[in-house]
């Protein structure tokens, strides 16, 4: 009990601060996810933490709260991964109560506006490391990289949204597992007869 009310604070702790830092929404934040909790502490895999980002981005909800949800319920339990959510957002609320108290002074402010600037600049390179970084591990096969070429072009030249687009993925994923299945029995069957 000690080390998960130990884990859950070290999360709140983690989130918060990643919370109070980072800009540029959910993908930013799996950068630093994946380098203190993958390369530093070795908590989890990169497969595992694809993985959650996966279920986190699938079900409804705000993505980055809903992986904090799954990353601290994996790691400390129920209590971690309140710790994780609550640690994540905190300090939006803080910053966004603040933001909302002062807003008619700070949305003209020439400083405001510049500092805004210079933050969208810094998180793009943190977000492509992100997806450089976790696209390795997702397209290890031909299949995993033909599937997302396919989802990339579903995405920029249709109007297919993203439910309809991972219900797409789970169809073709079903029917390819089913043909696997079948084509191996037929194999099995074939040489059976040839004996």
């Amino acid at each position: 009990m000690k080390d998960r009310v130990k884990k859950g604070l070290e999360l709140f702790v983690f989130f918060f601060k990643i919370g109070c830092f980072t800009f540029g929404g959910g993908w930013s934040i799996l950068a630093q996810m994946e380098q203190e909790f993958v390369d530093k502490r070795k908590w989890l895999t990169k497969s595992e933490l694809l993985d959650m980002v996966a279920v986190g981005r699938s079900v409804p909800g705000i993505m980055i709260t809903n992986i904090s949800m799954i990353f601290g319920y994996f790691v400390g339990g129920v209590f971690g991964g309140f710790c994780a959510v609550l640690g994540i957002t905190t300090p939006a609320i803080l910053i966004l109560s603040i933001v909302t108290m002062f807003y008619s002074k700070l949305k003209d402010n020439v400083w405001c506006a510049s500092a805004l600037c210079g933050i969208r600049s810094a998180v793009v390179p943190i977000i492509a490391s992100a997806a450089f970084s976790l696209g390795k591990e997702a397209f290890k096969t031909k299949i995993s990289v033909a599937a997302g070429v396919i989802a990339l072009l579903l995405c920029t030249f249709t109007n297919i949204g993203n439910i309809e687009l991972v219900g797409l993925g789970v169809g073709s994923v079903v029917i390819w597992q089913l043909f696997s299945i079948v084509n191996k029995k037929m194999k099995k069957t074939v040489k059976e007869v040839e004996e």
